[in-house]
C-alpha cells in the first residue's frame, strides 16, 4: 500500500517552492508508486491541502486572489452539458426519446409537475419528474445563479477556495452554474443534499465537473441532513438554497439551521422561482431571519460582549434587498424579482417540443430559456453589498409617505424590478410609462416609480441594474388607489442618479 502520508508530505514541502509533479515525488516515496498512484493521492488530498491541479497533470497552491465578476449576460446553456443530458435521456427512454411514447411520458410528466407547482401541491421525484427537470428547468436554473453570485464578486467576496453546501440541489442547474462561474484555478469542495431521483441525474452530471471541483451527493433531505457531520463540522463559505424552500413544511426552521453552517465571512445565497407566491414567501424568511445572532459552534452568543453593535454576528441581508435607514426593515409585501435575458433554447428543448402533436400543445409550451429569479444573500459578518445610511434631514422616507403625497420630494431608494409596464428591458415599452418597483427598506406599503416624460437627467433611472441605489430628486409622490400602492413620479423636472 503506498505511503499516503509520505506522499502528503512531500507537497507539503515542495507546494511553496515549485509545482507539485508526480513524475518527481514517486521517487521520494516507499516502494516508488506509479506517478498515476501519486496523482490520485494528490486529487483525494487536494482540498486538505488547498491544491489545484493544471492542465499538465502537476499541482500547485490555490491562489488567494477573489473570483472576478462575469461578463455579460450569459448567453446559452454549454453544449457539452447539453450533450450529456441527451445521453442520459437516451439511456433511459432510447435513442428517440423525444418521440413516440416516451416523448408523451416526458411531456405529460413536464405538465404535470408544472400544475402542481401552480396549485402548490407538493411534487413526487421519481426518475421520470427527474427527466423532466433537467430538461425543463435545468438551462434556467443554470443562469440564474451566475447573476446572483455577481452581487457577492464585485465585492471580491467569492474566492478561489469555496467549501460549499448545496441544499436541494435537484438536478444541478445551480451546481453547474456555480462551477461554470469560477475560474479554472478555482478549489470546490462542494457537498449536495438530495434525496430523490434527481440525484442520480446529479451525480451523472457531476462526474463531468471541473477536476478541480470535489462533489459529494448526500442522499437524505434537508431537514434530516448534518451539516456538522461533514469533514468534522468545518463551516461553508457559501450555502445555497435554490428553488426548495417553498417545497419544506418548515422552511424557516430549515433556513435558520442552514445560516448556523456558515463560515463567519460566508454568504448564503436563497432562490425562488418569480411567480408571487414563492417572491413573496422568499422575502418573509429573508426578513423572519434578519438581525438574529449566530453563534461560534462551541462558543458564545456573539452579542455577548456588550460592547457597540456593529452587526457582525448578526444575519444580514445582503443584497439584493437594501436598508437604507437605520432601524428599519420593510414591512410590505415584497414581491421582487430580476429578469435577465433568455438563454438560446437548448437543442434537447426544442427537440421535446417540436416532436409533440397531441391538441393541446402550443407551440413553446416545453421551452424555458427565460431567466427570472427572486433571490437573498444573507451574511453573518454585518456586511451589506449597499452600506448607506440615510439622513432624515435630507431626504424622504418611504415609510413616511403618506405625509409626502402630492408634494416633490427627494428620495434614495433602490431599483427592485425590471420594468413591469412590458417593452423591454430597458424600460422603454413603447407607449406605456415605464415602471419599476423601488425600495430603501422602510416601507410597508408598495412605492413605484413612473416614468412620464423621460430626459437625459432621469434615464439613469431606465439604465440602472437591479438592485441599483438611485437618488431622486423633485419626484412627484402621488398615492394610487387603484392598486393601493404610492406612484413616485419621474418627470420633466426630476433628476436621477446612481449613488456609489
Amino acid at each position: 500500500m503506498t505511503d499516503r502520508e509520505a506522499v502528503r508530505s512531500n507537497a507539503k514541502y515542495l507546494r511553496n517552492v515549485r509545482p507539485i509533479d508526480p513524475e518527481e515525488i514517486h521517487e521520494y516515496v516507499t516502494g516508488e508508486p506509479h506517478p498515476a498512484v501519486v496523482r490520485q493521492i494528490l486529487r483525494e488530498e487536494a482540498v486538505d491541502l488547498g491544491l489545484v491541479e493544471r492542465e499538465d497533470g502537476t499541482f500547485v497552491p490555490v491562489d488567494d486572489d477573489p473570483v472576478p465578476p462575469r461578463r455579460g449576460p450569459v448567453e446559452r446553456f454549454p453544449a457539452g452539458v447539453a450533450r450529456r443530458v441527451e445521453d442520459l435521456l437516451a439511456d433511459r427512454y432510447g435513442p428517440n426519446w423525444h418521440e413516440g411514447v416516451s416523448g408523451d411520458l416526458l411531456r405529460s410528466t413536464i405538465r404535470r409537475f408544472k400544475a402542481s407547482y401552480l396549485d402548490r401541491r407538493p411534487v413526487e421525484y421519481d426518475e421520470d419528474v427527474a427527466a423532466g427537470y433537467a430538461l425543463y428547468h435545468l438551462p434556467a436554473y443554470y443562469a440564474a445563479v451566475q447573476y446572483a453570485l455577481d452581487d457577492l464578486a464585485e465585492r471580491g467576496l467569492l474566492g478561489r477556495r469555496l467549501r460549499v453546501l448545496d441544499v436541494g440541489a435537484g438536478v444541478g442547474g445551480p451546481a453547474l452554474g456555480l462551477f461554470d462561474y469560477l475560474p479554472e484555478d478555482a478549489l470546490v469542495d462542494y457537498h449536495a443534499v438530495e434525496p430523490s431521483a434527481a440525484a442520480d441525474v446529479l451525480d451523472a452530471l457531476l462526474a463531468a465537473a471541473d477536476r478541480n471541483v470535489h462533489a459529494t451527493v448526500h442522499r437524505t433531505t434537508a431537514e434530516a441532513f448534518e451539516p456538522t457531520s461533514v469533514d468534522g463540522g468545518e463551516e461553508f463559505d457559501l450555502v445555497l438554497l435554490a428553488n426548495v424552500l417553498s417545497e419544506l413544511g418548515d422552511p424557516e426552521s430549515v433556513l435558520r439551521s442552514y445560516l448556523g453552517a456558515l463560515a463567519p465571512d460566508g454568504a448564503l445565497l436563497a432562490m425562488a422561482p418569480a411567480d408571487k407566491h414563492t417572491s413573496i414567501q422568499l422575502r418573509e424568511l429573508e426578513r423572519a431571519v434578519e438581525g438574529e445572532w449566530l453563534w461560534e459552534r462551541g462558543g458564545e452568543d456573539g452579542g455577548g460582549d456588550g460592547g457597540e453593535d456593529d452587526g457582525s454576528g448578526r444575519v444580514t441581508v445582503y443584497s439584493p434587498a437594501v436598508r437604507l435607514w437605520p432601524g428599519e426593515t420593510p414591512s410590505d409585501r415584497g414581491w421582487s424579482f430580476d429578469v435577465r435575458p433568455d438563454l438560446e433554447t437548448p437543442a434537447f428543448q426544442r427537440r421535446l417540443d417540436e416532436a409533440a402533436s397531441d391538441e393541446e400543445h402550443d407551440p413553446g409550451e416545453f421551452v424555458n430559456a427565460d431567466v427570472q429569479f427572486t433571490y437573498s444573500i444573507l451574511r453573518r459578518d454585518g456586511r451589506r453589498r449597499v452600506d448607506l445610511r440615510l439622513d432624515g434631514s435630507r431626504w424622504a422616507k418611504m415609510a413616511e409617505m403618506e405625509r409626502h403625497v402630492t408634494e416633490r420630494i427627494d428620495l434614495v431608494a433602490a431599483k427592485f424590478s425590471r420594468s413591469l409596464s412590458g417593452g423591454d428591458g430597458d424600460g422603454r415599452s413603447g407607449g406605456a410609462n415605464p415602471l419599476f418597483k423601488i425600495t430603501d427598506g422602510s416601507e410597508s406599503i408598495d412605492h413605484y416609480a413612473v416614468v412620464t416624460t423621460e430626459t437625459a437627467l432621469n434615464r439613469p433611472l431606465l439604465e440602472a441594474d437591479y438592485g441599483d441605489v438611485l437618488a431622486f430628486e423633485r419626484v412627484l409622490a402621488l398615492w394610487n388607489d387603484d392598486e393601493g400602492a404610492y406612484n413616485l413620479v419621474v418627470d420633466e423636472e426630476t433628476i436621477v442618479d446612481p449613488v456609489a
